[in-house]
């Protein structure tokens, strides 16, 4: 699996940092990005749960 962060629709909440800080971290413009390429297989639910909690869905788990 493979993460996507909208950078034009995120608004820097760290929600996603928060759930699952292996994949999501705020840069220096407080924007979320992926820090994987590849999702490790036992990070995949925490990696779902961000970005069904994104309150902007600026996130793609596919």
């Amino acid at each position: 699996m493979k993460a996507v962060v909208d950078r034009e629709a995120c608004i820097g909440c760290g929600l996603c940092e928060s759930v699952c800080p292996e994949v999501f971290e705020l840069d220096g413009e407080n924007i979320a990005v992926v820090i994987v390429d590849v999702i490790p297989q036992e990070l995949e639910d925490s990696a779902i749960e961000a970005q069904d909690e994104c309150p902007v869905s600026a996130i793609t788990v596919e």
